[in-house]
């Protein structure tokens, strides 16, 4: 994640928008920040909120944090340059996703697979884990710039995903 985040702030021109999605306690949104990135962050806890942006401060990154339940707060389309998925599996929320990233974006998602229940560790429950291939099926129709499954030490999906640009006008 950290190198895509990288790969994604050089290639890029002006100040651009990122949005951690269940940001927890803002590990990628301040690095996020750090990269340049005008930053936004959610998450349905109030106190990883919080903390997030109090280290934002402390790093004097800016961040601009909300806590909402994404499932009655939608996010605004076509709105975000980069968008980070990390350890987070919400089913309902995959469409909301490829909305809101912007013509050309990219998203970074990487969440454990059910192949994570054989190593004993991790969530166990099937609405935490996705099933193999599926996460390369949410973002069908985006440019896949990079697609892996591992099974150790995690098993984890990983995709780097841009959304096709609007095409021009005939």
């Amino acid at each position: 994640m950290v190198e895509w985040i990288a790969r994604v702030a050089n290639g890029g021109a002006g100040r651009r928008r990122a949005l951690d999605v269940a940001m927890g306690r803002g590990r990628h949104a301040a690095l996020l920040g750090r990269a340049g990135f005008r930053t936004f962050g959610v998450d349905i806890a109030f106190e990883a909120v919080r903390e997030a942006m109090a280290a934002a401060a402390a790093e004097q990154v800016s961040l601009f944090g909300w806590c909402a339940d994404l499932t009655q707060h939608p996010l605004p389309e076509a709105r975000f340059d980069l968008i980070v998925v990390s350890r987070y599996l919400q089913r309902d929320l995959f469409i909301a996703l490829r909305a809101a990233c912007a013509p050309g974006g990219i998203v970074l998602y990487e969440t454990f697979t059910t192949a994570q229940r054989a190593l004993g560790t991790g969530p166990k429950s099937p609405d935490h884990l996705l099933e193999p291939g599926e996460l390369r099926e949410r973002f069908r129709g985006f440019e896949r710039l990079f697609y892996e499954e591992t099974i150790a030490p995690e098993a984890v999906a990983r995709i780097a995903a841009r959304r096709p640009r609007l095409a021009a006008p005939a």
